[in-house]
Protein backbone atom coordinates (compact mmCIF):
# COMPACT_ATOMS: atom_id res chain seq x y z
CA UNK A 1 0.00 0.00 0.00
CA UNK A 2 2.76 2.48 0.91
CA UNK A 3 4.69 1.78 -2.31
CA UNK A 4 1.55 2.37 -4.34
CA UNK A 5 0.93 5.68 -2.55
CA UNK A 6 4.54 6.75 -3.15
CA UNK A 7 4.25 5.83 -6.81
CA UNK A 8 1.05 7.88 -7.12
CA UNK A 9 2.66 10.84 -5.35
CA UNK A 10 5.70 10.71 -7.65
CA UNK A 11 3.43 10.71 -10.70
CA UNK A 12 1.18 13.48 -9.38
CA UNK A 13 1.19 16.48 -11.71
CA UNK A 14 -0.16 18.71 -8.96
CA UNK A 15 2.79 17.88 -6.67
CA UNK A 16 5.31 18.66 -9.40
CA UNK A 17 3.46 21.85 -10.33
CA UNK A 18 3.49 22.94 -6.68
CA UNK A 19 7.25 22.22 -6.63
CA UNK A 20 7.73 24.42 -9.68
CA UNK A 21 5.77 27.23 -8.06
CA UNK A 22 7.81 26.82 -4.88
CA UNK A 23 11.03 27.32 -6.84
CA UNK A 24 9.61 30.39 -8.61
CA UNK A 25 8.40 31.93 -5.36
CA UNK A 26 11.70 31.21 -3.57
CA UNK A 27 13.41 33.23 -6.32
CA UNK A 28 10.78 35.97 -5.92
CA UNK A 29 11.45 35.93 -2.17
CA UNK A 30 15.17 36.39 -2.74
CA UNK A 31 14.48 39.38 -4.99
CA UNK A 32 12.10 40.78 -2.37
CA UNK A 33 14.84 40.46 0.27
CA UNK A 34 17.15 42.57 -1.89
CA UNK A 35 14.44 45.15 -2.46
CA UNK A 36 13.76 45.20 1.30
CA UNK A 37 17.41 45.95 1.94
CA UNK A 38 17.29 48.87 -0.51
CA UNK A 39 14.09 50.20 1.10
CA UNK A 40 15.68 49.99 4.56
CA UNK A 41 18.78 51.88 3.43
CA UNK A 42 16.77 54.62 1.70
CA UNK A 43 14.37 54.88 4.63
CA UNK A 44 17.27 55.21 7.06
CA UNK A 45 18.97 57.87 4.95
CA UNK A 46 15.69 59.74 4.53
CA UNK A 47 15.09 59.70 8.28
CA UNK A 48 18.69 60.67 8.96
CA UNK A 49 18.50 63.76 6.74
CA UNK A 50 14.90 64.85 7.32
CA UNK A 51 14.09 63.53 10.78
CA UNK A 52 10.95 61.87 9.41
CA UNK A 53 10.05 58.63 7.75
CA UNK A 54 9.12 58.55 4.07
CA UNK A 55 5.45 57.55 3.96
CA UNK A 56 5.70 56.07 0.46
CA UNK A 57 8.63 53.88 1.48
CA UNK A 58 6.83 52.95 4.70
CA UNK A 59 3.74 51.82 2.81
CA UNK A 60 5.78 49.96 0.21
CA UNK A 61 7.86 48.26 2.92
CA UNK A 62 4.72 47.18 4.79
CA UNK A 63 3.15 45.68 1.68
CA UNK A 64 6.42 44.08 0.58
CA UNK A 65 6.69 42.37 3.96
CA UNK A 66 3.07 41.17 3.64
CA UNK A 67 3.97 39.74 0.21
CA UNK A 68 7.01 37.99 1.63
CA UNK A 69 4.83 36.52 4.38
CA UNK A 70 2.39 35.23 1.74
CA UNK A 71 5.28 33.58 -0.10
CA UNK A 72 6.50 31.92 3.09
CA UNK A 73 3.00 30.66 3.87
CA UNK A 74 2.76 29.11 0.39
CA UNK A 75 6.21 27.50 0.21
CA UNK A 76 5.92 26.01 3.71
CA UNK A 77 2.60 24.35 2.79
CA UNK A 78 0.60 26.47 5.22
CA UNK A 79 -1.65 27.55 2.36
CA UNK A 80 -2.32 26.54 -1.22
CA UNK A 81 -3.13 30.13 -2.15
CA UNK A 82 -0.45 31.45 -4.46
CA UNK A 83 0.71 35.03 -3.77
CA UNK A 84 1.00 37.89 -6.27
CA UNK A 85 0.60 37.77 -9.27
CA UNK A 86 -2.12 35.20 -8.55
CA UNK A 87 -3.52 37.45 -5.81
CA UNK A 88 -3.70 41.22 -5.73
CA UNK A 89 -0.62 42.95 -4.39
CA UNK A 90 -1.05 43.60 -0.65
CA UNK A 91 -2.33 47.14 -0.13
CA UNK A 92 -2.41 48.22 3.50
CA UNK A 93 -1.76 51.61 5.01
CA UNK A 94 0.93 51.81 7.68
CA UNK A 95 -0.14 52.64 11.20
CA UNK A 96 1.19 55.78 12.86
CA UNK A 97 4.24 55.25 14.99
CA UNK A 98 3.30 55.13 18.65
CA UNK A 99 5.69 56.62 21.13
CA UNK A 100 8.58 56.58 18.71
CA UNK A 101 10.23 59.69 17.44
CA UNK A 102 13.20 60.34 15.21
CA UNK A 103 14.09 63.42 17.24
CA UNK A 104 15.86 63.20 20.56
Amino acid sequence: MEKEQLKNNLKSESQWLKGLFIVVFIVAYQVAELVTFVVVVFQFLFALFTGERNTNLTKFGLNLSKYMYQILQFVTYNTDTKPFPFLDWPNEEPKPLSGASFEQ
